[in-house]
């Protein structure tokens, strides 16, 4: 069969993808470091424009600013849709509804009125600095940390419902300790307290009063910076399991990424990579 397909990439969108997609290209660190610099001056942007006193002197400049920077990452949301082979992967995969909505509120301020307060959504750009970073060799680490944080999940869910039983004992025995007047006047109140004394927040808005209470709090207390430790060691061993390194190729059919290093076709949709 010819290895020539109806969906593969034209020369110059193969070109335009390698430059948008890939980290491993100068051309490629390049867009994703002026990327990063326009993502980091836009969210600034939006930041100064809810500051009362900076609007009210330079709020033209800084619209304007906006409207600048809207209409690149317009370009680049598009640039990316042309140089991928199936763009609805691209538009419904995590970074692309992120590069949607980040872009959306501009320009619903041209037909709706009252949509400046979605202006902080535009903030969410900061989100793809994730994706930015594998211009690095950080994006294997973080795919590792994915990994792991998947492969712990059932073991974390089971330490969550242990921790939640012991704060409801925990809760209910410093109830019938204390008395009402300090403040332990409720078990859900008396839970609230737990959690705070387990994870070492220590409000303070509540103390136990009585020695028996005060000894109990201690012990809460030392077991709150034991059971902080343990969460890490489940991720801390499944790193150590799934720990391996993959490169920051992404395929330019289906635009899924995670390949092993010396990966020549796609391990998704069998495209060449």
């Amino acid at each position: 069969m010819s290895t020539t397909s109806k969906n593969q990439l034209s020369p110059w969108k193969n070109k335009l993808h390698e430059v948008i997609y890939e980290a491993d290209t100068r051309a490629g660190k390049w867009f994703d470091i002026v990327l990063l610099i326009a993502i980091f001056l836009s969210v600034t942007t939006v930041m100064l424009e809810s500051v009362n006193s900076i609007s009210a002197l330079y709020g033209e400049e800084l619209r304007i600013i906006e409207w600048t920077f809207t209409i690149l990452f317009t370009i680049e949301y598009i640039a990316r849709l042309v140089s991928i082979g199936k763009p609805l992967k691209y538009v419904f995969s995590f970074y692309g509804i992120v590069d949607f909505i980040s872009i959306i509120p501009t320009y619903l301020g041209i037909f709706i009125t009252g949509t400046h307060s979605l202006a902080i959504i535009r903030s969410i750009r900061l989100l793809r600095v994730f994706r930015i970073l594998k211009l690095a060799q950080f994006m294997g680490e973080a795919n590792v940390l994915i990994k792991a944080l998947k492969a712990s999940r059932p073991k974390i869910v089971v330490f969550l419902f242990a921790l939640l039983s012991l704060t409801f004992i925990l809760g209910t025995l410093m109830y019938l300790i204390e008395t009402p007047e300090s403040g332990f006047t409720s078990i859900p109140k008396s839970i609230y307290w737990a959690i705070v004394t387990l994870t070492t927040v220590g409000y303070g808005d509540i103390a136990p009063q009585t020695i028996l209470g005060q000894t109990l709090a201690s012990i809460i207390m030392i077991i709150g910076y034991a059971i902080i430790a343990v969460p890490t060691g489940i991720v801390g061993a499944e790193i150590a399991i799934t720990s391996k390194k993959s490169n920051t190729q992404v395929c330019p059919s289906c635009s899924l990424e995670g390949h092993d290093d010396n990966a020549k076709h796609c391990k998704f949709c069998g495209k060449s990579l």
